[in-house]
C-alpha cells in the first residue's frame, strides 16, 4: 500500500472516530462505524475486501432516519474516500 493510500486510511479512520464519540449521533450508529472502522484496521483479509465491507456497513446506516444531517454528511464523505481508496488497492 502507497503512502498516499495510507495517508487516506488514516483520515477515514479519523473522521470515523469523531463520530464514534459523538454523544449526539445514536448509539447504534456509532456502533456501526466502529463496526466498519475495524474493518478497516484489520489485516485478515486483503485492503480491497475489508474497505468493500466498510462501505456496505456505512451505506446501510446512511439512511437511518435518525441520523444528524451533519453525521450523514460526513458518512458520504467518508464512504467516497473509502471507494477512492479501495480503487488504489484494487490489484
Amino acid at each position: 500500500m502507497d503512502s498516499k493510500t495510507n495517508e487516506q486510511t488514516e483520515y477515514v479512520v479519523e473522521l470515523m472516530e469523531n463520530i464514534i464519540e459523538d454523544t449526539t449521533v445514536p448509539r447504534n450508529i456509532r456502533k456501526a462505524i466502529d463496526e466498519a472502522r475495524e474493518k478497516i484496521l484489520s489485516k485478515e483479509n486483503s485492503m480491497d475486501v475489508n474497505v468493500t465491507s466498510a462501505i456496505y456497513i456505512m451505506d446501510d446506516i446512511s439512511n437511518d432516519i435518525n441520523m444528524p444531517s451533519h453525521t450523514r454528511t460526513e458518512i458520504w464523505t467518508i464512504i467516497s474516500e473509502l471507494e477512492s481508496v479501495r480503487e488504489q488497492t484494487k490489484g
